[in-house]
């Protein structure tokens, strides 16, 4: 299938490397003009370089997405260089899971200012830019708590939980402007975050993965690759997905009770 993304013009944050690298890949496969953003600037020029090397135009500029002035910036030089976004897909994010009563003030905090407010301020200013392209996409990554929190899941269920409540509110503002917005429910991935999991616990991320999925009992009796997961956000992002709007869509091999 086509996704007709060549020459669309799509900002990813967080997408250095892991899931918004996987994202970055296939956008640049496709033929989709990619805005990359993350804070370590080796990781992010020299990944930046891997996607050049394949053909793509690609702008990556080094962004802390909790510090508003940082994402102005951000989205000011892809405008500049392209003079249009179509799509955005905010995927900067961390996963922090403690007992309620061990969050402090301060966690709660960065956590939302992170996964929560880096969104709505990226949405912001993203959103004039694609109604003057006609409308566009926008896409939330999230988890799978965001539907279905356990215990010891906070700050990172809750904040989750937000940012899937204001997909939903997006998508009923902003359909009018034919801009579609949904989220992608991220299950057990293969991830950077995994990778460094596995290498503090001396173990190979293969042999980790394997463990983890048997104990969480995924039912496809895996852990899911990048690849998969990218290939459900570029759908969305894509003009394929022209009456897609408002929902969020679990990627995770059937491991939630929730739909």
């Amino acid at each position: 299938m086509d996704l007709e993304l060549a020459g669309k013009v799509v900002l990813v944050t967080g997408g250095s490397e892991g899931l918004g690298a996987a994202v970055c890949n296939r956008l640049v496969w496709e033929g989709a003009r990619v805005a990359l953003c993350a804070r370590n600037l080796r990781k992010l020029e020299a990944f930046a370089g891997t996607l050049r090397a394949q053909g793509g135009e690609v702008l990556a500029l080094p962004a802390d997405v909790s510090r508003a002035e940082e994402l102005e910036r951000f989205v000011k030089a892809a405008h500049e260089r392209w003079g249009r976004i179509d799509a955005l897909v905010n995927n900067a994010g961390s996963a922090s899971a403690k007992p309620f009563l061990s969050v402090t003030d301060a966690e709660w905090e960065e956590d939302f200012q992170l996964k929560v407010f880096a969104a709505i301020r990226t949405v912001r200013l993203t959103v004039p830019h694609l109604r003057a392209a006609g409308g566009g996409a926008i896409v939330n990554v999230l988890s799978i708590k965001a539907k279905e929190p356990g215990k010891n899941t906070t700050p990172s269920s809750v904040s989750r939980a937000a940012g899937m409540s204001l997909m939903k509110v997006l998508s009923k503002e902003l359909g009018p402007d034919n801009i579609r917005v949904n989220a992608v429910l991220v299950g057990m991935i293969e991830s950077a975050q995994w990778a460094r999991r596995a290498e503090a616990a001396g173990k190979s991320p293969e042999v980790v993965y394997a463990e983890r999925s048997k104990e969480a009992g995924v039912p496809l009796g895996r852990i899911g690759r990048a690849e998969e997961f990218a290939d459900v956000v570029a759908f969305l992002v894509s003009p394929r997905a022209s009456y897609v709007s408002g929902t969020a869509i679990n990627v995770d091999g059937g491991l939630s009770a929730a739909v």
